[in-house]
């Protein structure tokens, strides 16, 4: 918990039962490098503030205007505005300290009753918010909101203690294979738990059948089971899925990239592992999630490396049939294909 704030996603701002009944401090600081969740939070605090004042009792502070000298001369200023005033200053990730120290320091300790200023900080890199401008908002009774992106291994701890939050309850294979769908972007991941909970209601304990039916769209869902049976060398199951594909529309033409790019990803790995590479080594030069790289190496691990490569082949004749190379139609060159690829006579 961070000075003045709260723990858990309970809103920053302090409001009550409406926003007109805010109890609103003299300051916010949000930062951290998790821009998707300030940029929700600055959105939050504006919709509130414009509900109370209207826009017009709202002043922003962008590019070249926020600067510490300029934000510290509009708190000093008098205006002629009635009600709440409200300050909204965005880039202070690139303030410095001296800067903030000399002329934002002294007029945060003496901001006025009816003013209140809130800076948004996106860092990144060495792109960092003063530590001083932290101590004055909360030394002016204000509230100071740490926002971090979630990483690697502490994922799937945080996806299942947000799922908590929500009323329900993912195993760690659930966890994962929701990461896996939706990505890591910590927003998307809140709103599919969200759709999770509607669903299944308060309580449920919820699998990896469960999240995976629920987090893509049937088609996605069968997509990548198509994708997985072909590289994984499940003829039967393969050409079943392929099938199914077809009749609900899905064109060959997309399913042949999606195919060779997961091949490629598991020759690759295959290829890393043979000459030495560890697990670890595999994962940290892996473009996706922790979860898919702990799926592609073990696909990797009891992959034929010779296979794979006939599999890249034979999906390069494929995609030139589907442009009309071949005197054969689309369904009777992707089953051989399929047949192929797998092992098993179409």
């Amino acid at each position: 918990m961070t000075p003045g704030g709260a723990s858990g996603a309970r809103p920053i701002l302090g409001a009550v039962s409406t926003p007109a009944a805010a109890v609103w401090k003299p300051a916010y600081l949000i930062h951290g490098d998790d821009h998707g969740r300030i940029t929700e939070r600055r959105s939050g605090l504006r919709a509130r503030a414009e509900a109370e004042s209207d826009s017009g009792g709202i002043e922003l502070y962008e590019g070249d205007d926020a600067q510490p000298e300029v934000v510290a001369g509009a708190l000093c200023a008098m205006t002629f505005a009635t009600g709440r005033r409200f300050l909204v200053v965005d880039g202070v990730e690139r303030w410095k300290d001296d800067a903030v120290k000399r002329h934002l320091v002294p007029v945060l300790a003496a901001i006025g009753p009816d003013t209140t200023v809130a800076f948004f900080g996106r860092e990144d890199g060495r792109a960092k918010v003063p530590a001083s401008l932290g101590k004055a908002v909360a030394a002016a009774g204000g509230v100071v909101r740490a926002e971090t992106a979630v990483k690697g291994r502490e994922m799937i701890p945080w996806v299942r203690g947000e799922a908590g939050r929500h009323g329900i309850e993912l195993d760690g294979v659930a966890a994962a294979t929701l990461v896996g769908e939706v990505g890591e972007r910590q927003q998307r991941l809140v709103r599919e738990l969200e759709k999770l909970a509607l669903y299944h209601g308060r309580g449920a304990r919820l699998g990896e059948d469960d999240v995976r039916v629920l987090a893509a769209s049937s088609s996605e869902t069968q997509i990548w089971g198509f994708v997985d049976a072909v590289a994984g060398g499940d003829g039967r199951r393969a050409v079943r899925e392929y099938l199914a594909l077809r009749e609900q529309g899905e064109s060959l033409p997309r399913l042949v990239p999606m195919i060779a790019k997961r091949i490629r990803e598991v020759l690759g790995i295959a290829q890393q592992l043979a000459a030495g590479a560890s697990p670890a080594q595999v994962k940290a030069g892996f473009k996706g999630s922790p979860w898919a790289a702990d799926k592609r190496i073990k696909e990797a691990r009891g992959a034929d490396p010779d296979r794979l490569r006939v599999a890249l082949e034979t999906l390069a004749d494929l995609e030139l049939d589907t442009r009309g190379g071949s005197t054969l139609d689309q369904e009777t060159s992707a089953l051989l294909a399929i047949g192929r690829i797998t092992g098993r006579a179409a």
